[in-house]
């Protein structure tokens, strides 16, 4: 997967992106060529973690010779991806190698499996998905793209979680269960039951507390 892989831009300046970074540097074949910024030009004038902070408009030059990933948490980093990818930018995917990804199972462009993190057998995961330490993805599952689950949640098989869905940390979802898109998992719920798109959910069981919502 990593053989040859280009140099990394992390997407983001955040706390998080040194995490990412600092996965990317334990990765073997991933190396990490800086910080990319689209906010905030005067954060270019600082480094992060000891590498240069790039300005979005900056990485023109580096689309052929770099990749890139997203650091952001949110389940609107789609908004940056989609900026980078018009650039021409590819994405990189990131597995460290205490996670494990079943053979039979696949992982999209600029996805991300942190430490412990396990994917079982014949799941699909698809584009710029945040799966954070030590979370469980059992067999026969469905990741849509930019889904964040955060750490030590426990996904069960034949489970479905629709794009920019947002599962908190510790939140666990039982089998066979739709998760809709743009709907959040609070932290440490349990949901027994399919959850529609765009509500919030909290509590054990899980129930619906808000309604609108569009991701985190």
């Amino acid at each position: 997967m990593y053989k040859d892989e280009k140099p990394l831009l992390i997407l983001g300046t955040g706390i998080f992106a040194q995490e990412v970074a600092d996965l990317a540097e334990e990765t073997p074949g991933l190396k990490v060529a800086g910080f990319v910024e689209n906010m905030n030009s005067e954060r270019c004038n600082e480094t992060l973690s000891g590498f240069r902070i790039y300005w979005i408009d900056e990485i023109a030059d580096l689309t052929v010779s770099h990749k890139a990933i997203c650091s952001l948490a949110t389940t609107h980093r789609n908004r940056f991806v989609e900026q980078v990818a018009a650039k021409g930018m590819a994405f990189a995917t990131l597995v460290h190698p205490r996670a494990w990804l079943s053979a039979t199972s696949s992982l999209g462009e600029g996805s991300m499996l942190s430490v412990g993190a396990i994917v079982a057998a014949h799941t699909r995961i698809a584009a710029h998905v945040r799966l954070n330490r030590g979370v469980l993805v059992g067999h026969h599952t469905e990741i849509a793209d930019y889904v964040t689950v955060q750490p030590g949640a426990n996904i069960a098989g034949l489970c479905n979680i629709g794009e920019g869905a947002y599962i908190g940390m510790g939140a666990i979802i039982q089998d066979r269960i739709k998760i809709g898109a743009h709907s959040v998992v609070g932290s440490g719920a349990v949901v027994t039951k399919d959850v529609p798109d765009n509500v919030q959910v909290v509590g054990v069981p899980a129930r619906i507390v808000k309604e609108n919502i569009e991701g985190l």
